[in-house]
């Protein structure tokens, strides 16, 4: 999802800017009222601040909201009532007060996006389906392997909605514990190795959720049953990385005249 953040505070709009691209969004950003409106890309949603140096934000918020109907999501220091009860009526889909969490932005984001989906389609949702096997339905918090039910541990669930969010994308460890545990975690990150494994003996042959050593998790849905359905394969993350089915750092590394580690349980 791409994503115009128009925030002036640098401070502000970096820390917001590497929340958003940590959850996979694709983010640009400008300090102006007159780059934003000048900003010629196409973009899914927009983070705006009122307090611009060129231009008050709402002014902003009216001249894109005559443009079209993209979201707009308003950031900003002002808390009072009437400029909430203003910006929403000039067009802002939501408004959010400073200071303020990257979560809770990830999560009006969502809900924003969620209620511009059109009607026919949000009708027409149901449960996901990732491959010819694996069912996830977010609404009902339930997933399905071969058409029957798969009993899931809360925080497996959660962890398996999250990295089922984007199939294929690489989530680092911290992302994964910020998202599925909570953002305020400071202990040690092995319990997210024990539901992976878990996850992966649940799922064998329907998805396979790859360890990139030093870095995190994807996982990759399986469209053909392979040979050998309960092996993490390796495969390669980039010039100096490691992948493999093990703990991230935990073993020796492959190499020439070494036999190459262990796939199994992280």
């Amino acid at each position: 999802m791409r994503v115009l953040l128009v925030e002036d505070d640098e401070p502000v709009a970096e820390s917001l800017r590497r929340g958003l691209v940590r959850y996979g969004f694709t983010v640009e950003w400008v300090t102006t009222g007159t780059a934003a409106l000048a900003a010629a890309d196409p973009y899914d949603l927009v983070l705006l601040d009122l307090g611009l140096p060129d231009t008050d934000g709402l002014d902003v918020c009216r001249a894109l909201r005559r443009r079209g109907d993209v979201p707009i999501i308003v950031i900003s220091a002002r808390s009072d009532e009437t400029d909430r009860v203003v910006g929403l009526e000039i067009g802002a889909d939501d408004y959010v007060s400073k200071p303020f969490g990257v979560r809770e932005v990830i999560a009006r984001i969502r809900a924003v996006m969620r209620r511009v989906q059109p009607k026919e389609q949000q009708t027409a949702a149901g449960p996901d389906r990732y491959g010819p096997r694996l069912t996830v339905d977010r609404k009902a918090a339930r997933v399905r392997l071969d058409g029957a039910e798969l009993p899931l541990t809360p925080k497996e669930y959660d962890l398996l909605a999250f990295l089922t969010e984007e199939p294929g994308a690489l989530m680092s460890r911290e992302q994964i514990m910020e998202a599925v545990w909570d953002a305020n975690w400071f202990g040690p990150t092995k319990t997210l190795d024990v539901h992976v494994a878990a996850l992966r003996r649940k799922l064998a042959g329907a998805v396979v959720i790859e360890a990139v050593r030093g870095v995190g998790f994807r996982l990759v849905v399986v469209e053909d049953s392979p040979e050998d359905p309960s092996a993490g394969p390796e495969v390669a993350a980039g010039p100096q990385a490691h992948v493999g089915g093990g703990v991230p750092g935990a073993g020796p590394e492959a190499g020439p005249g070494r036999p190459a580690a262990g796939r199994g349980t992280p």
